[in-house]
């Protein structure tokens, strides 16, 4: 991503990128689109079912001086809708009530405690965001009690009835266009929509209402964390969105960002994704997530410095608990690879935490290249939840629906879902599932080794990472490119804390040297050592490199650095 926001042409590029784009299938049609950063483009966010009623709730609201509230998941997506629900409800002189649930208390979703929660609080109003398209029992409970209940959500509509809420706006309902560009869209960015609407509304009846525009670094955040597809219309939503969030007037945003950081000439999205969404998420994983809201409400500089450490803390205990449960859960299938084809990892203890099994089912999808299930127990004696995490392009979604009849409940994507179970079905699902992933192609099912590019050494230069900057955002959809490299000899190599390596490689003209860093690369399976790679190279065998290349900051210097993935010598 360039803060130059002016249109950018193919011919522009340097060959390697043109090279990119051609790997990827995109002509000159496509090429301009995904480059596009006009917001005039976009669909009509607003195009949803049930969207004037929900605006005319809300403004009626506000006319009545009602009390509004919002709940949302303790996810990142959920933790910036409430975020973004709030801001915007401030613009127009309102405070809404926040509420978000625990992961272990109620879990997933609105439930009828919820409801009773609400209007002990006072609240008239009360809207969902990021769940409650599955919540059936609880829209009825709202109903029964009198609490107008509006849901916003993006998840898939999959019971047998949509909920009989006030209102309920998701672009992936099921009487909704089933080729729509807003079924992409995040949950956060759903909120967005409405907000849009909203306004849009009282403009048309003479009232003045600020702009929204800033409000969309909160869409970005939760668009990108939460993995949603970077199409035409998430790619400018979150360009706009980082767009702002370096020079951000929001404190709570403004946290995450050192003084050098605002300082650079853009906001990669991997600082979303591999930071400031794992900081925000940690809180929800081990305890209450309200910390992290609080953060992202904060109008005090101070308040949110404090904050911000809090979840620092809280994250770096997060990690130490997930390679914990990672570890054993890897040692769980390497004993279950002794029985033949390894089709899928499902492993369970009692005491994996749960809130890191989301995290390491992908773990698990990254060392084994196939599904992954992580069970724990649950806080009901006899009853286990899991999460799931597909591998390639297997629909997971379905192939947990076809067994559906073994769960307590079960919701999510193609890619992510979670489900509870009673412990005695776990053998009978095991089977269910080899059984039925041996029926699908392998290269369906399994996650494949797959770059972008091939490079030659003279190639990588500064100007090429200045380009892929302009391809930004990366994510679902719109990956990092993952370049292969031959050509070159490994000079040297450091171990870090035993674990992590930094590779220093030379061209063999020795006209070009690259550094390269692997973080936890000692112990990764099927992987080579550096030592073996080392002694391999001096017998004659030619090293070949996977990697994402990007700057790397320090002392005020920047300098080329590949983000290797691994390294393999000859056949390997």
């Amino acid at each position: 991503m360039s803060l130059d926001t002016n249109t950018t042409t193919s011919q522009q590029f340097s060959p390697v990128i043109q090279r990119l784009f051609q790997k990827r299938s995109m002509g000159p049609k496509e090429i301009e689109e995904f480059l596009s950063w006009d917001l005039k483009a976009l669909p009509n966010l607003t195009d949803m079912q049930d969207m004037e009623v929900t605006s005319k709730r809300i403004i009626e609201a506000l006319d009545n001086n009602e009390t509004i509230g919002i709940y949302g998941d303790y996810d990142v997506d959920g933790t910036t809708s409430c975020a973004l629900f709030y801001h915007f409800f401030k613009m127009l002189g309102t405070e809404c009530q926040l509420i978000q649930p625990s992961r272990f208390i109620e879990g997933y979703g609105i439930h009828p405690p919820s409801i009773d929660s609400a209007i002990e609080k006072g609240i008239n109003l009360l809207i969902t965001v990021d769940c409650g398209i599955t919540n059936n029992e609880a829209a009825d409970y709202a109903k029964e009690k009198g609490l107008d209940l509006i849901i916003t959500d993006h998840h898939k509509d999959a019971r047998d009835e949509m909920p009989k809420a006030y209102s309920v706006v998701n672009p992936n309902r099921r009487d909704e266009p089933k080729d729509s560009p807003l079924r992409a869209l995040a949950g956060v960015t759903v909120a967005f929509a409405v907000c849009v609407k909203v306004r849009e509304d009282l403009i048309k009846r003479g009232n003045k209402v600020p702009s929204l525009y800033p409000l969309l670094q909160f869409a970005a955040i939760g668009t990108i964390c939460d993995l949603a597809k970077l199409n035409s219309a998430n790619l400018k939503i979150v360009r706009h969105g980082l767009l702002q969030i370096k020079n951000t007037n929001y404190e709570g945003i403004k946290a995450f960002f050192t003084p050098e950081e605002r300082k650079r000439p853009l906001v990669p999205s991997e600082k979303l994704s591999f930071n400031i969404g794992p900081l925000i998420n940690s809180k929800g994983r081990l305890d209450h997530p309200e910390a992290a809201l609080k953060l992202l409400i904060s109008d005090n500089h101070k308040e949110a410095f404090e904050l911000y450490n809090q979840l620092d803390i809280c994250n770096r205990e997060r990690k130490i608990i997930q390679n914990e449960v990672f570890q054993e859960a890897k040692d769980q299938v390497l004993d279950s690879m002794r029985d033949g084809e390894h089709l899928i990892s499902i492993v369970y203890a009692p005491h994996f935490h749960e809130g890191v099994i989301g995290i390491v089912a992908s773990k698990l999808v990254e060392t084994f290249k196939v599904p992954a299930i992580v069970f724990s127990d649950s806080e009901n004696e006899g009853i286990i939840k899991a999460s799931a995490r597909s591998a390639g392009d297997l629909n997971l979604f379905d192939c947990l629906n076809e067994n559906s009849e073994l769960f307590i409940k079960f919701g999510g994507h193609k890619a992510a879902a979670g489900l509870s179970m009673p412990k005695e079905n776990l053998d009978t699902f095991k089977e269910r599932m080899v059984a039925l992933l041996r029926d699908i192609p392998a290269i369906e099912r399994t996650q494949q080794d797959y770059y972008d590019v091939e490079i030659k050494p003279h190639e990588v230069t500064p100007q090429l990472i200045r380009e892929l900057d302009k391809l930004e955002p990366f994510g679902m959809g719109n990956s990092k490119p993952i370049f292969k490299m031959k050509g070159f000899r490994l000079d040297t190599y450091d171990l870090l804390k035993d674990v992590h390596v930094r590779w220093n490689f030379q061209s063999l003209d020795k006209k070009m040297r690259l550094k390269g860093i692997s973080f936890n690369y000692i112990g990764k399976w099927g992987l080579q050592t550096p030592e073996e790679l080392f002694r391999l190279q001096e017998q004659g065998e030619e090293l070949t490199v996977y990697f994402t290349l990007g700057f790397n900051y320090f002392n005020g210097n920047q300098y080329i650095q590949l983000m290797v993935d691994k390294v393999v010598a000859g056949d390997f």
